[in-house]
């Protein structure tokens, strides 16, 4: 009995935990801009969940296939809709343009930022 409780708590906790990169997605469909999510996470948990699947069907064993199979979905739909928005037509449109060259180690780029002198060991370059 103790053994069946366990089992379908950490199954409907699973659920949850394989739901929870669907806050993911809603960020990132918010801001449109998947730039601060790694695909290589994703890519390593979504063969994990592959395996805990096969091990778990091999055991009949639903306390590991259901959550396991909703988490290896929601991992795959994450991965589509970072590749999607990061080859988009927006997704050029996104990226921060580069510094300019013209920036001075003196000058202060943000008015609040404190001012830094160049070191004075460094020889001016002309």
């Amino acid at each position: 009995m103790l053994e069946t409780a366990f089992g379908v708590a950490a199954a409907s906790w699973g659920i949850v935990m394989a739901l929870a990169p669907l806050l993911q997605i809603a960020r990132i469909q918010k801001r449109q801009s998947s730039d601060d999510v790694s695909l290589g996470y994703l890519a390593v948990l979504l063969p994990g969940f592959l395996l805990w699947v096969s091990y778990g069907v091999t055991h009949s064993n639903a306390a590991l296939v259901v959550p396991n199979t909703v988490a290896a979905v929601v991992a795959a739909a994450t991965i589509i809709v970072v590749l999607r928005l990061r080859s988009g037509p927006t997704a050029a449109s996104t990226k921060q343009a580069a510094p300019t060259a013209t920036h001075r180690p003196d000058q202060r780029v943000d008015p609040t930022e404190p001012r830094v002198a160049p070191p004075a060991d460094v020889p001016d370059v002309e």
